[in-house]
């Protein structure tokens, strides 16, 4: 199931077109995949830009054309290859990726060449090299190593930055160590301050069985909050600045708990970036 098709559901279910995620998860992988709908649709691209967290299983022994299992195999190891691998060679080049990091993304992935999707292109025939790009990854630590002839498995949780590739970490693991890699299991647990609990299942979304977050909450769970006069809701009805926030970061200016507007720090003034609410 894709990012994708899970919008199409939650547009049936709740009876609007008006719906959107907050960034893709394959579609092999599980997980948290936050989404927004009428007016809540407006806060997404604040939310995407949030640290993400996984849980993955990298598999070394083989690389495939998309990076994950589902992929057509490219390369083998050899037994041998495989049994000359370390559980600190594993460990000690895993470690080496955490930092800020150039990585080249996935070939088969959403990220846009010439304004067509790389998946696509690859799907038509075309050998597709992405360009590195710069990623944190802040986070990265391995649970366990398990082995057979054939693949070692080694169960990971990451934490990263926007636009990182799990799949990426599997595949350049396997690469640096000669034996290729990709990614076997995913599962996202946190997007921005969203995680697992209390998430809604594909079932719940279907039955419309669920209450979502008002966007006053979201605002509360994703920004720093400044508590405004009535003075300046009014103001910022009509689109005026207000002085400067003290914090440097996109503010949610709140009223009675309602969200009014996003704010964001110029060099004299706090300019409202997204209003929410007109004065009443």
């Amino acid at each position: 199931m894709t990012s994708h098709d899970v919008v199409a559901i939650a547009r049936r279910a709740l009876g609007t077109r008006k719906v959107g995620h907050a960034g893709t998860l394959d579609p092999m992988a599980t997980g948290v995949l936050v989404l927004g709908f009428g007016i809540g649709t407006r806060l997404l691209q604040y939310i995407t830009d949030g640290d993400k967290s996984y849980s993955a299983t990298v598999v070394l022994g083989q690389s495939t054309v998309t990076d994950d299992a589902e992929g057509e195999v490219l390369t083998t190891a050899s037994t041998e290859q495989l049994a000359a691998i370390t559980d600190e060679m594993i460990r000690v080049e895993l470690s080496a990726m955490q930092g800020v990091i150039q990585q080249r993304p996935s070939s088969v992935s959403a990220v846009k060449v010439d304004g067509q999707r790389a998946h696509a292109r690859v799907r038509a025939g075309e050998d597709v090299q992405l360009p590195a790009r710069e990623v944190t990854i802040s986070q990265l630590d391995v649970l366990n190593i398990r082995r057979t002839e054939t693949r070692i498995e080694i169960d990971i949780e990451v934490t990263c930055s926007a636009g990182t590739f799990i799949r990426a970490i599997a595949r350049d693991c396997g690469q640096a160590l000669g034996v290729g890699g990709h990614l076997s299991a995913l599962r996202r647990t946190r997007v921005a301050s969203f995680t697992l609990n209390p998430s809604v299942t594909i079932e719940q979304l279907k039955s419309a069985q669920f209450k979502a977050l008002t966007i006053g909450e979201v605002a509360a769970l994703t920004f720093p909050i400044r508590d405004i006069s009535e003075e300046e809701v009014l103001e910022l009805s009509f689109g005026r600045s207000l002085a400067l926030s003290k914090s440097m970061e996109i503010t949610a200016a709140m009223a009675h708990g309602q969200l009014i507007a996003l704010l964001s720090n110029n060099e004299s003034y706090a300019k409202p970036i997204a209003v929410f609410a007109a004065a009443s």
